[in-house]
């Protein structure tokens, strides 16, 4: 396994701007490869997907590259994978189609760890066909989703489970699998949110033990599209409301309009420049894919490490949750200043940082923080150094002073 950060941030044109990037939980910078398929698809003739002409064909090409490209990622069938324009617009289309044959009497379990998109199309479907939400808490001082209390919230009337793969607030990585299995026994569903998961380790549908799995390109160096994957029996149980004349196969039924084909050649884009990361990985690209997330895995952590335990040592600083498993996320209050003048202010220093409650909506309300700004959140992706971490938490003393130092 190898791994060369100085190379692999060669790959990335933004970043010769001098920014320091610890937002790529909202949508991380964009590989130089992805902007050169986006462009070349742009500059070719490319038409509707028709066999008749071959720009139609190229349109065929570049959706079916695209499909391949997620099921790689993702361990999926091409057949499964249903592209979008965001994940919340997938899930939602999900909630309908599936919250269409719930009863009153039915289930839905849904998480206070989850990002709304996960939550709230969820809620919505259950409120309009009479099911019953009930929900999992997560631990305040750890931020752990304990996976026996799924024991109780799941009964033979559950329908749908729906949990993360990994909080966007807090980094979080909850016991999917042991989650799935609770669900499945009483023959319920399991949609999991691997939007902020995917991005930080290799990823496998089956091992997850979801029935639904939703990622996002844009927060993998690619476009801002999105994919559901689905075993493609699974879908083809599933009649979504659609326009009469529009595709009925799987999984076309699921896809609404004619798709952005420039910005699907950048998904492919995005998924080979993830399968790179490892110069030694072979293999064929699902195998590299895996190799290279791994690799990248490695080197956040030992980043996302030094950034713990800097934010540890500053008393001035509180960090929200402390969960044994996680993704390299982390939010903390600064003493005296609000979230967002914090990230303000480091913004200034060119320090790119999230603040708010960034979609953690039901976290952020259990926690009683939501009302007063939410947070600070910095979030570490594959091309940031100790370095970049070592000029955050300087640009922390200098913005603390020497009054804020024993403040908590």
């Amino acid at each position: 396994m190898a791994f060369d950060v100085a190379r692999v941030r060669a790959a990335y044109p933004a970043l010769g701007e001098g920014f320091a990037h610890f937002d790529g939980a909202g949508g991380t910078q964009t590989a130089a490869a992805v902007v050169e398929a986006v462009a070349g698809a742009m500059r070719a003739a490319t038409g509707n997907r028709s066999t008749a002409f071959l720009p139609g064909r190229r349109a065929l090409d570049l959706v079916a590259g695209a499909r391949a490209a997620v099921a790689d990622l993702l361990g999926a069938q091409p057949s499964g994978v249903v592209l979008g324009p965001s994940a919340t617009a997938l899930t939602y289309t999900l909630a309908r189609t599936l919250g269409a044959g719930w009863r009153p009497g039915d289930e839905v379990v849904v998480s206070r760890l989850d990002h709304d998109a996960n939550v709230r199309p969820w809620v919505q479907a259950a409120q309009a066909s009479g099911a019953t939400v009930r929900w999992a808490e997560f631990d305040p001082a750890t931020g752990e989703l304990p996976a026996g209390q799924y024991a109780d919230l799941v009964t033979e009337r559950t329908r749908l489970v729906a949990v993360t793969a990994g909080s966007n607030a807090i980094g979080t990585v909850p016991e999917v699998a042991a989650i799935a299995k609770t669900a499945h026994a009483a023959g319920a569903l399991v949609c999991v949110d691997g939007v902020h998961s995917v991005p930080h380790g290799p990823t496998d549908l089956a091992s997850l033990g979801a029935d639904f799995l939703v990622t996002s390109a844009y927060k993998w160096s690619g476009p801002h599209l999105a994919a559901m994957v689905a075993d493609p029996t699974r879908w083809e149980a599933l009649r979504p409301a659609k326009l009469v004349p529009s595709a009925d196969a799987v999984p076309d039924r699921f896809e609404y309009g004619t798709p952005s084909f420039p910005l699907l050649a950048g998904v492919t884009a995005a998924v080979d420049h993830l399968a790179g990361l490892d110069p030694e990985a072979t293999g064929d690209r699902r195998e590299r894919v895996r190799a290279g997330l791994a690799a990248a895995q490695a080197h956040e952590e030992a980043v996302f490490d030094r950034l713990l335990a800097g934010l540890a040592d500053r008393p001035f600083v509180t960090v929200y949750g402390a969960p044994a498993r996680r993704c390299p996320t982390v939010s903390f209050r600064v003493a005296g200043l609000a979230p967002a003048q914090t990230a303000a202010a480091l913004g200034e220093a060119g320090l790119c940082l999230s603040h708010g409650d960034y979609y953690a909506y039901e976290y952020f309300e259990s926690m009683g923080l939501r009302g007063s700004g939410g947070a600070v959140r910095a979030s570490v992706y594959h091309y940031n150094t100790v370095d970049e971490v070592d000029r955050l938490l300087a640009e922390l003393d200098r913005l603390a002073g020497p009054e804020g130092r024993m403040i908590r």
